[in-house]
């Protein structure tokens, strides 16, 4: 069996399917594409909130310990508060409300912890272990504590109400 390899230099077909840098070329080669027009420029996009959304707000649940300490450490830091951090707290309609003062008489604890005054707690009905939920709003500069039974009061009256849902 002799005769030309299919394939191979002595093949007749490989000059006509070969591509530059195969056997067979012949230093042909392609013409360079044309230059692509410029993109036009990206639209201007809106700047991000500069401050939290007012309306933003974020939900914990903590406990008091003996010493009326709160453990909050994640929403304080959404807040901003490190320690050290001076508070104002006040009750309104049953809900005790911290915020920023810097004329505040209190302090965020060393640790991260929330210690709410003694005459606060009374006024609230609020004894070591008593649940409560946490409610922090960065763009109020506000910390909300609901003692959680009156959390479960309102809801179950929502229930109640058919307002659920």
């Amino acid at each position: 069996m002799s005769g030309p390899r299919p394939g191979g230099d002595d093949d007749p077909r490989a000059a006509q399917h070969s591509g530059p840098g195969r056997a067979g070329d012949r230093g042909d080669h392609p013409r360079a594409a044309p230059p692509r027009p410029p993109r036009p420029p990206l639209p201007d996009l809106p700047h991000p909130p500069t401050r939290p959304d007012q309306a933003e707000a974020h939900l914990d649940v903590g406990r008091l310990d003996p010493s009326g300490r709160i453990s909050a450490r994640a929403l304080l830091h959404l807040l901003g508060w490190p320690p050290g951090h001076r508070i104002q707290f006040d009750i309104t309609a049953g809900v005790i409300t911290a915020t920023s003062d810097p004329a505040g008489r209190h302090t965020i604890g060393a640790t991260g912890l929330l210690a709410t005054p003694a005459p606060i707690r009374q006024l609230c009905h609020l004894t070591a272990g008593d649940l409560v939920v946490l409610l922090a709003q960065p763009g109020r500069d506000l910390l909300l504590i609901h003692p959680a039974r009156t959390v479960a009061r309102l809801l179950a009256g929502q229930f109640a109400a058919g307002n659920a849902g």
